[in-house]
């Protein structure tokens, strides 16, 4: 099964992140739809055709975890993996509480990446 026809939407606020991200995921076989914050993407989320989030936690105005909060109480289900460069597991374990399906240290590697997106509802092979 191809998975061109699967849109994973990533926010963060470094571009070269968006960039790099984007490109391991194109590898992968998935579209992408990058934005700078978290403000951005809820101007969107009505209209994106992501089936994933890919969240930084540190984003400007409203943090990855806010973010997550926000949407799951609009009633959004999408599944949210969180990435930080923090190696803080209070943090970690904040990001599960709240129905976070990954979270993961930055920088990390492809095969961390795979198999998140392995693990969702919706994985894909």
């Amino acid at each position: 099964m191809s998975t061109k026809s699967y849109v994973i939407a990533v926010i963060d606020d470094h571009h070269s992140v968006l960039i790099s991200v984007a490109r391991l995921l194109s590898s992968l076989g998935y579209d992408t739809e990058l934005y700078a914050s978290a403000e951005e993407f809820l101007e969107a989320a009505k209209i994106t055709k992501a089936f994933c989030l890919i969240v930084d936690v540190e984003l400007p105005e409203k943090s990855g975890i806010e973010l997550a909060l926000h949407l799951a109480n609009a009633g959004f289900t999408i599944p949210i993996i969180l990435m930080t460069a923090k190696t803080d597991d209070s943090l970690k374990m904040r990001a599960m509480q709240i129905g976070c399906a990954a979270f993961l240290p930055k920088p990390f590697s492809p095969n961390m990446l795979i198999q998140a997106l392995s693990k969702l509802p919706c994985s894909l092979p």
